[in-house]
């Protein structure tokens, strides 16, 4: 996920692209708890997916 693709997107469709990432975290999360997950990078690729999520949103709201 590019940040400049999250600029063109209106504050409702981050807050709901945020959601999602955070329920995919969560589920990572559980499959790595299970010894489930075989690619443990795809964690670090969500956290940082929310944080540019969460960075655009604080962009858009100074707006």
């Amino acid at each position: 996920m590019i940040y400049s693709d999250l600029n063109e997107k209106s504050l409702q469709e981050l807050n709901e692209l945020l959601k999602e990432k955070k329920v995919l975290l969560f589920e990572l999360k559980a499959k790595l708890k299970t010894m489930q997950l075989t690619n443990t990078s795809e964690l670090r690729a969500a956290k940082k997916d929310i944080a540019r999520i969460q960075t655009a949103i604080t962009a858009a709201k100074a707006k």
